[in-house]
């Protein structure tokens, strides 16, 4: 079934980080295409307005709280998704926390916990829709990466660190699936942003001093875009936009001087952004009033750039 599916109409997808940002922009546009939408995050009121959001508009929704770095949240929102609705088509790993600073500023346990996240949390995932896929002989797994799987970034070390293992991971997985002879029915996709004006950035932890920025933001809708295509034609490697394409090539080509670029670039926008006290964001413990698509972070941006004027 997969690589071989016309449209998501029909299909299950479970979307973790569905409470904002890409996961709810995809969840919102693959239940319009007809998809049935397994929404998982921490926030349970916002899943449940969501899944009922979507019920209304005639479409199929389940909400499963769950804190992906819990191993058993993730097996049990795996077994309410099959009881639910019947089998899995598409698992989407969407949700990454950040730790923005100097490396040494911010506290272990704060890296531990992005890590938890972002990357055993991926695991977890991966680990459950893969066993369900091999079972039933077809599946697509879609493993939401960045630009920093592929060019690390200054301030965001153990985040950019972690991408670099999403990207790692998807591609030994692919071909551990073509060893087994399930390459063909069974794919794992990679998508990799620029940077992109979400709530992920007033969520991230943040010891810099200042307030959350970055050079020529990508609207999400980019993003989404390339979720919902992906479940019908994954690949194994997806730059999103033009920004990103760019990244990559110039850091095949040079990638110290496009290392020094990019942290020069992060730098000068840290220095542009408004003061703020340090602190851990929403990685511990989520936030009740970022469940929107779109972060604000542009806005914000030209605010500061206009009073520097």
């Amino acid at each position: 079934m997969a690589g071989g599916k016309k449209s998501v109409a029909g299909t299950t997808i479970v979307i973790t980080g569905a409470s904002s940002g890409f996961g709810r922009g995809a969840a919102l546009a693959l239940a319009k295409q007809g998809a049935q939408v397994v929404l998982a995050a921490r926030r349970e009121a916002a899943l449940t307005a969501l899944a009922a959001e979507i019920n209304a508009a005639g479409g199929k929704a389940l909400a499963v709280p769950v804190d992906v770095s819990n191993a058993a949240d993730i097996a049990r929102l795996a077994e309410d998704a099959q009881q639910h609705f019947g089998h899995i088509d598409t698992w989407i790993n969407n949700v990454g926390v950040g730790a923005l600073g100097y490396f040494w500023d911010i506290p272990v346990e704060d890296h531990a916990r992005l890590i938890d996240v972002n990357l055993k949390g991926l695991l977890y995932g991966a680990h459950e829709a893969l066993r369900r896929f091999i079972a039933q002989g077809y599946g697509t797994l879609i493993n939401v990466g960045s630009v920093d799987s592929k060019l690390p970034l200054a301030f965001q070390s153990s985040y950019a660190a972690s991408k670099a293992a999403v990207l790692s991971l998807g591609r030994s997985l692919n071909e551990e699936l073509r060893l087994s002879g399930q390459g063909e029915k069974i794919k794992v996709a990679t998508v990799m942003p620029w940077a992109v004006d979400t709530p992920w950035w007033t969520h991230a932890a943040n010891y810099s001093g200042q307030a959350p920025r970055m050079a020529a933001m990508d609207d999400p809708s980019k993003v989404i875009e390339a979720l919902v295509a992906a479940c019908i034609h994954p690949e194994e490697e997806i730059s999103v936009g033009w920004k990103a394409h760019a990244a990559k090539i110039s850091h095949n080509l040079f990638p110290d001087l496009t290392e020094r670029m990019s942290a020069n670039i992060a730098g000068r926008e840290i220095d542009k952004a408004s003061p703020v006290a340090p602190n851990s964001g929403a990685i511990y413990q989520p936030m009740q009033n970022t469940t929107t698509i779109d972060g604000n972070i542009r806005a914000r941006m030209k605010q500061e750039d206009s009073e520097k004027k």
